[in-house]
């Protein structure tokens, strides 16, 4: 990756929590960087040198941070906003491409500046990994917390990513401030996917404390879930193999009538 000397910022996905899964492409960026911002937990990650500043915010403030990072790499610092996972997948990268548009009028110089992206793994992706191939055919990714959109609308998706047929991953599926949201996702998923279809928990994936749990919907609870948990539920073509889940690539029946047909 080539950077130019002025002035810059880089979105950087540090991954799912293991170090080692962080890409090289995102390791140079942190080390030419002079300030890194992010969610004070992800700012931790970054070890200290001299020549760094560290600017560590709270969870609720993506797009101040966002717009911080933009100032500062207007006066010529060299900035790496920080996620985790990937930037692109429910976290920075957005937020900075909202700021830099809501702040177009007032500063119009700042949509010249060198802004990238760097991928990195998801924490969804890294689950999927660890218990085989659950996502080995067509998926969404849906992010369970209302914060910033209605609860209603969350649960119009689950029920008709459900009936397409589609495997899931959600992400922030239960926190202390809504815990019976998911109670309620848990029974849309029943109703649109069938009690049998499989269920993944993937708690402090690819850190020392995994913990990897697959039950039917039918057995599922709402406290096998918590904002350190990536929830994968399959489609119903999902089985087990052995200790692994996956869903089979190739799925040609489709319902036609009362019996089934290839299409």
């Amino acid at each position: 990756m080539k950077l130019s000397q002025n002035g810059w910022v880089v979105i950087a996905g540090l991954g799912p929590g293991n170090d080692a899964l962080v890409t090289q492409e995102v390791r140079d960026a942190i080390d030419e960087a002079t300030d890194i911002v992010g969610y004070i937990p992800y700012v931790k990650r970054i070890e200290p040198r001299e020549g760094l500043t560290l600017h560590a915010s709270d969870n609720r403030v993506e797009v101040d941070r966002a717009t911080h990072a933009l100032e500062m790499a207007a006066e010529g610092k060299r900035v790496v906003v920080v996620s985790s996972g990937d930037p692109g997948v429910f976290a920075m990268a957005s937020a900075v491409f909202e700021a830099l548009e809501n702040s177009a009028e007032a500063h119009p110089e700042w949509l010249d500046l060198e802004i990238k992206v760097l991928p990195g793994i998801t924490a969804m992706l890294a689950a999927a990994a660890a218990i085989g191939a659950p996502l080995g055919h067509d998926f969404a990714a849906i992010n369970l917390s209302d914060n910033l959109k209605p609860w209603s609308l969350i649960e119009k998706r689950l029920q008709l990513v459900g009936e397409a047929g589609l495997a899931m991953a959600f992400y922030n599926p239960r926190s202390k401030s809504r815990p019976h949201q998911f109670a309620r996702a848990l029974e849309i998923l029943r109703e649109a996917c069938g009690a049998e279809t499989l269920i993944t928990f993937a708690r402090d994936v690819t850190k020392p404390g995994q913990e990897l749990l697959t039950v039917p919907l039918k057995d599922a609870t709402p406290e096998m879930a918590d904002m350190r948990t990536v929830v994968i539920v399959g489609n119903r073509d999902t089985r087990r193999v052995g200790n692994y889940v996956y869903t089979p690539a190739t799925q040609l029946r489709v319902k036609r009538g009362n019996g089934t047909a290839r299409p």
